[in-house]
């Protein structure tokens, strides 16, 4: 597996993604216009045989912290440290573009996810219920030691 890097909108791996999100979120869309309006846009890909078989998405929020948005992993390929390692290799990348915090929203219906956050170091720091009802929680994670 490799890790391919895109900054700003990955245009030339479009339809990859809009599938995988597809796949990944149960039919939902992804829209070009959704990933056109995020300031700071960094996408990472995780290839496989020339492949896409996962992604992991982020943007700088407007309190300029790293906002890790959304990422998945085809489910044929889970357990296979895939979502490890794009989470490791987006916060060497975030690190690397001076951010000092990282932030991620998660939701009990995803288990594993949340379980990932907390292995990586992430803190719950707060909850919140989405305009869709959805109970949300919010995970930060410190960037300078």
């Amino acid at each position: 597996m490799q890790i391919e890097l895109v900054e700003g909108v990955p245009y030339q791996y479009l339809s990859e993604l809009q599938a995988l999100h597809a796949h990944v979120f149960d039919g939902s869309p992804l829209p070009l216009e959704k990933l056109e309006n995020k300031e700071g846009l960094l996408c990472l890909f995780a290839m496989k045989d020339g492949a896409m078989v996962g992604f992991k998405l982020g943007y700088m929020h407007p309190d300029h912290v790293f906002y890790s948005w959304l990422g998945g992993v085809h489910e044929s390929q889970r357990g296979r440290g895939i979502a490890n390692g794009l989470m490791v290799r987006q916060h060497e990348e975030v690190k690397k573009l001076g951010f000092q915090k990282i932030r991620t929203y998660g939701r009990n219906q995803r288990k594993a996810m949340l379980i990932t956050n907390i292995k990586h170091g992430f803190e719950i720091i707060s909850t919140f219920v989405d305009a869709k009802g959805r109970h949300k929680i919010i995970f930060e994670k410190s960037l300078v030691k």
